[in-house]
């Protein structure tokens, strides 16, 4: 995305269509378009020949250019869970794994990244019935493996509002509950996160459309991305009216929760409860 990002302000720069650009490498326009979105894969000569067209003659410019033509085109360690995994969310795990701020609503289960291993565990059974045990255990892997970016030095802001229906709706036994809740409440405590609950008494909400996420990249180039996961695919929104009205929709929710000390004493409560 970074790459196909700078490739589309150098050619906006010198006025050429995508149409040209694609002439000049033997492709299509829409593959243009797609290396651009960050879609596709690069191959060196490709992009040799765009910045050629495009002017780039600084040595030290097109040297940059190229590693990352070469770094974008290297499997990332997601990759090796591909097999249990719908083909649409590789693609998600690395854009999470580039986020400098990860926002999102999550109305069905607490969010991935906040799951423990026995909650995980019984929200891959319960998504993968049939699954083989090996197969539960690498999705759960892959899950715990994401986790270790939010705890790391670089790790990212996450701004999070979970839906009381979230929280009640029991994954596994009583004790894998109680440890969630215990969990949440812990984490929540971590500098990068901010953790709010939409309780029921409020009522209706923006978050009626269900469930997404709101991904930030540090790299100014980089436009936000809202992932929505659907049955049997998941969309990538970065056109900035769709991304702005997401944004809108999660501010309306933060606004409305509880903050995030209140927030963790409505967990206390749940815990006591459960």
């Amino acid at each position: 995305m970074l790459l196909g990002s700078q490739l589309r302000r150098l050619r906006e720069a010198r006025g050429i269509t995508r149409e040209a650009a694609g002439y000049s490498i033997r492709a299509s326009e829409s593959k243009i378009s797609r290396m651009e979105l960050g879609r596709v894969s690069f191959k060196t000569r490709d992009v040799e020949d765009l910045l050629t067209l495009y002017g780039i003659t600084d040595e030290q410019e097109r040297a940059s250019l190229l590693s990352l033509a070469r770094e974008a085109n290297v499997a990332g360690w997601w990759h090796s869970y591909s097999d249990v995994l719908p083909s649409w969310f590789p693609t998600y795990v690395g854009l999470e794994g580039a986020a400098s701020l990860i926002r999102a609503y999550e109305v069905q289960f607490v969010h991935g990244l906040l799951q423990t291993e026995a909650y995980a565990r019984a929200v891959v059974r319960r998504g993968m019935k049939g699954a083989s045990a090996a197969d539960v255990e690498k999705r759960v892997a892959l899950r715990l493996e994401r986790q270790k970016y939010l705890v790391s030095e670089n790790a990212p802001e996450f701004h999070i509002v979970l839906d009381e229906a979230a929280l009640r709706r029991p994954y596994g036994d009583r004790e894998v509950m109680r440890g969630q809740l215990q969990h949440l409440i812990d984490i929540s405590q971590r500098p990068n996160v901010r953790l709010q609950i939409m309780p029921f008494s409020l009522g209706g909400h923006s978050g009626e459309s269900g469930a997404f996420t709101i991904l930030s990249f540090p790299e100014s180039d980089l436009s936000d991305v809202v992932y929505l996961e659907q049955l049997t695919s998941a969309l990538y929104l970065d056109k900035h009216e769709d991304v702005a009205q997401y944004e809108t929709a999660l501010k309306e929710l933060q606004q409305d929760s509880p903050g995030p000390d209140e927030s963790r004493d409505l967990l206390r409560g749940l815990l006591q409860l459960s």
